[in-house]
């Protein structure tokens, strides 16, 4: 059918053996519609992509419309990405938060990591979090249509004009209203709070505490994050680093609030990250303590999470004397607690040495302490010459999603080139961290 050109999206790959690549639809097609229905963005998509009866509008490269009549089974994906992912444009955050981190980004960096996402589409398919300052009423009532949960949030404060403040923006106190019709609409949600010290601390904290308890149950769990400070904050707010004492004393108030929860409402909601023990000097809480892990990529429970998978993976192996010597580069955060969780190797395997590496953060300032932000330049330049046996031990947290690319745009190749040693890159899981050392 030749028809007059109408806007769609074009069609980036065709995944093999799928529905579209049967029906011959090729990279360059256009999707015009579904079912007459325009397909504003990805949400629409996977909406109407689920019925087990359709009619797609598809645009070849010359021109020509095809009118494709499908059946599948429900809920079967056609099989064909898009070159835009959310099938539209990715809405930017509006805001100037304080605590921004991407504002403390050093020129000359990939221009991808200088976006500033706030887009609850993200939230619901990749887990970020959202102010809800940048989304309408329009945006709102389509999460409410579609049923879209859980949608993460960023709190920070339940004090309007402190979150205004915060926020650098007017609109954000009022902002929070919108919690309210998510939780009427009976949508799930995930919250979390970057905590700054002298600003939504000490009482603001526990107001915002306070006052979150009236999302439950709807509101499923709160994590609370100390602000990350990199050494790039020339003309932003001043803004300091948690002691050991302020850190302490943030356990201990959300430990007042925990206890509440878990014997009113039978879960304890909020979670100090696990930087806070660190900080501390605690031990960290046992797994039962954090329900399942809700919040483990924000990372709490993170750390608790490794241990006793690994502790139980090592319980199974028989063990061996095999040599082996390798090495781990980690955040300086996280080396004391790998150091003391491979001594215990030597029981089993007695032969076996992996030598840890606290990396400092040059790149972004010695506060920067967690192993995702470090760059390939810090572990290249701090482990010349360094004992690294036959591998280096990497988290896969440095790396880009999908690539072997650090944020210094440092490849995993350059590594094992510069340092003349293999990279084996390890998942944050015990089990994947016990088999890179004894496979």
């Amino acid at each position: 059918m030749k028809k007059k050109i109408e806007k769609g999206h074009v069609v980036k790959s065709v995944l093999p053996g799928s529905i579209a690549e049967e029906l011959e639809i090729e990279p360059g097609d256009v999707l015009l519609n579904i079912n007459g229905q325009e397909i504003k963005d990805i949400l629409d998509y996977h909406y109407l992509t689920n019925e087990e009866y359709l009619t797609v509008l598809i645009r070849k490269a010359d021109g020509e419309e095809w009118e494709l009549e499908i059946e599948k089974e429900f809920e079967e994906d056609l099989g064909m990405e898009f070159t835009e992912g959310l099938m539209d444009e990715y809405r930017s955050c509006r805001n100037r938060c304080i605590f921004c981190f991407i504002d403390q980004m050093p020129p000359g960096m990939r221009e991808t990591l200088y976006f500033k996402d706030d887009d609850a589409r993200l939230s619901f398919l990749q887990g970020n979090y959202v102010t809800l300052t940048n989304m309408s009423d329009e945006n709102i009532d389509r999460i409410l249509f579609y049923k879209l949960s859980p949608i993460n949030i960023s709190i920070h404060t339940t004090n309007p004009e402190l979150r205004c403040k915060m926020l650098n923006n007017r609109f954000a106190g009022d902002a929070l209203k919108k919690i309210d019709r998510l939780c009427e609409g009976g949508i799930t949600m995930n919250g979390q709070i970057v905590l700054c010290r002298g600003w939504n601390d000490g009482d603001e904290l526990r107001r915002s505490l306070t006052d979150i308890e009236r999302y439950l149950p709807y509101m499923q769990s709160v994590s609370v994050v100390p602000v990350g400070l990199t050494k790039y904050r020339e003309n932003l707010t001043k803004l300091e680093k948690f002691t050991k004492e302020d850190a302490n004393e943030v356990i201990d108030l959300i430990g007042e609030f925990q206890e509440r929860f878990l014997e009113k409402h039978g879960t304890r909601l909020v979670y100090a990250s696990d930087e806070w023990y660190l900080t501390a000097g605690r031990e960290l809480p046992e797994e039962e303590f954090y329900e399942g892990y809700p919040q483990i990529e924000n990372g709490v429970g993170m750390i608790r999470s490794l241990l006793q998978e690994y502790e139980e993976c090592l319980e199974e192996l028989p063990g061996d004397r095999q040599v082996r010597e390798l090495s781990l580069a980690t955040g300086l955060l996280m080396a004391p607690i790998f150091k003391k969780l491979f001594a215990g190797l030597l029981e089993k395997f007695p032969n076996t040495k992996v030598h840890v590496y606290g990396i400092r953060n040059d790149f972004f300032g010695p506060d920067i302490t967690v192993a995702g932000l470090l760059t390939g330049q810090d572990i290249i330049a701090q482990l010349k010459g360094a004992q690294l046996g036959s591998a280096l031990l990497l988290p896969s947290a440095l790396l880009r999603s999908g690539e072997e690319v650090l944020l210094d745009e440092v490849t995993v190749t350059d590594i094992e080139n510069a340092l003349q040693t293999p990279v084996r890159i390890v998942k944050s899981e015990g089990e994947a961290l016990l088999r890179a050392i004894t496979e």
